[in-house]
């Protein structure tokens, strides 16, 4: 599956999008690290690396399944109206 990449997300609401996914949810690095952000240690230190002010300027998100690409790919797109949307469905 290819990288998703996300620009210019709220930190707080990409995390309530990443505890929404089903499957497992990875962050790779420039240097081919892959870390689950499903688990929280990871997300400390993960997202800790490429946060600047409280943003993700940049990421490269890999799912496992197609339906969490989905969510993140619209929460990229639509921010955190896709977030309310899921959770009344």
């Amino acid at each position: 599956m290819d990288a998703l990449e996300l620009h210019k997300v709220d930190f707080e609401k990409f995390l309530e999008a990443i505890d929404q996914c089903r499957g497992n949810v990875y962050l790779v690095t420039d240097e081919g690290d892959r870390l689950n952000l499903k688990s929280k240690l990871s997300q400390l230190l993960g997202i800790s690396q490429i946060l600047q002010g409280g943003m993700v300027n940049e990421a490269k998100i890999v799912c496992d399944d197609p339906e969490d690409e989905s969510l993140l790919f619209r929460f990229n797109l639509y921010g955190n109206k896709v977030l309310d949307e899921e959770k009344q469905a």
